[in-house]
């Protein structure tokens, strides 16, 4: 890594650019980029879409979330290498410093929630191999989760995560050959789903649940500002683009599937469900993959939740503070909520938290097609409130809120919709404001 700092100096960067001398070489940037790449998560949310819809129309959903990702992920990462900036930062300019605050909240308590997820799913597999009871595996999983991203993500999370990465792939592969000479191969699992046979048109369905998991735009994007302006093409198209998601989504996605069709599990198909076949059937090998995959996605749930809320903090409250105290406090949180039964609270607010997320997504894109980089690095100037920016993110969350309420086939629109009113309401209005600009 270029222009190294001593591990006691603060890296992060939340209150302001990152600046050139502190960008990360490619390697350790996509180790710590990677981390983001291994979850039950994207196992089981692909079982469920294939069981619900079909396994070739989730396959198919699923080629097309590639491809979506891809594509807007290449223009947030070449624009956070550009500036440097945060996505807190460049709310500011996109949203003015109130909106941003929110922005940064939902941000932060979104990536708090991933965390309670993927925490809980370790917790079992620890009670459930270990024998120790769910909340001391909670607490464990708490503070070492809070310990391990102390570390600055240039000195430490990419090393860490850069070693458990080809484990997390041999746990994939044994998964899926353990599962084979238990139970036998069977291409049943291609034509797994719904009774009553797959839903025409079931691949949108398919689709439009991934972009409940927009948030990771925003991942990528505090990600990606640490990366050199000459390693840009390689980090749009390779580290950030369809290279990642081809292994987070469909590799995944497919291991998924198949294990939902292959290894016996009691109801229906859930992380739990999954961590208590693995165990199962892989025993103390089984117990590690879960460890590794769930440690490594919780890695970047845990530093961005700090960040970000360190950032909410200095901007609503002037409060500074170092980011350790921040990564203790989320960690506080994430022990609280995994011990709350609060699951289908957390699902319901996840659903409205990705229509928000959805929204900024479009309006960035937007910004950054038209706006060509002008002051986006000057934040002095950023205004309290930026009324095209706020009023295109209330007006598009609003929308998608509205259908996600109305249910039925008006649910399953509310996400694209609420990208399209985004980017829309957002070129209106800012070019309405550059127009009286000229005029005065």
């Amino acid at each position: 890594m270029a222009g190294s700092l001593d591990n006691s100096e603060e890296l992060e960067f939340s209150d302001r650019p990152v600046p050139r001398d502190q960008r990360m070489g490619r390697l350790p940037l996509t180790m710590a980029w990677w981390s983001v790449c291994s979850a039950m998560f994207y196992l089981v949310i692909a079982a469920s879409l294939a069981l619900a819809y079909g396994a070739r129309n989730a396959i198919i959903g699923l080629v097309l979330s590639v491809v979506a990702y891809a594509a807007v992920n290449a223009v947030l990462v070449r624009h956070a290498i550009r500036t440097g900036l945060s996505v807190s930062l460049f709310s500011r300019i996109l949203l003015g410093r109130s909106g941003a605050a929110v922005a940064t909240l939902i941000f932060f308590a979104t990536a708090i929630y991933y965390a309670v997820f993927e925490g809980s799913v370790i917790a079992v597999a620890l009670r459930e191999y270990a024998g120790i009871s769910y909340p001391l595996a909670a607490l464990v999983v708490a503070v070492y989760s809070v310990a391990l991203i102390f570390g600055s993500i240039q000195n430490w999370l990419d090393k860490f995560n850069g070693v458990l990465l080809p484990f997390y792939l041999l746990g994939l592969v044994a998964a899926v050959v353990l599962a084979v000479a238990e139970y036998g191969y069977s291409d049943a699992w291609l034509n797994l789903g719904p009774q009553g046979g797959a839903p025409a048109g079931g691949w949108w369905d398919c689709f439009v649940a991934y972009m409940g998991v927009w948030i990771l735009m925003m991942f990528t994007y505090d990600y990606a500002r640490f990366g050199r302006p000459e390693d840009a093409r390689f980090h749009a198209a390779i580290n950030f683009g369809a290279p990642f998601y081809a292994v987070a989504f469909l590799l995944n996605g497919l291991v998924g599937i198949f294990l939902a069709a292959s290894l016996p599990t009691e109801g229906a198909v859930s992380e739990v469900s999954v961590v208590f076949a693995l165990v199962q059937l892989m025993g103390v090998a089984g117990l590690a993959f879960v460890w590794i995959s769930q440690t490594r996605i919780n890695t970047a749930n845990y530093y961005l939740a700090a960040v970000n809320m360190e950032s909410f903090a200095e901007t609503v409250f002037r409060l500074h503070l170092p980011k350790w105290v921040w990564a203790c406090v989320v960690g506080a949180i994430a022990y609280a909520l995994m011990l709350a039964d609060v699951f289908a609270y957390i699902l319901q607010a996840l659903a409205y938290q990705g229509i928000f997320v959805v929204a900024w997504v479009g309006i960035a894109l937007v910004h950054i097609a038209t706006d060509r980089g002008a002051g986006d690095t000057d934040l002095a100037d950023a205004r309290a409130v930026n009324p095209a920016g706020l009023g295109a993110w209330l007006l598009a969350s609003g929308a998608g809120l509205a259908l996600h309420f109305a249910g039925g086939t008006a649910a399953s629109l509310s996400a694209p919709a609420t990208f399209l009113v985004a980017a829309a309401a957002y070129a209106a209005l800012a070019g309405r404001a550059t127009a009286r600009r000229a005029l005065s």
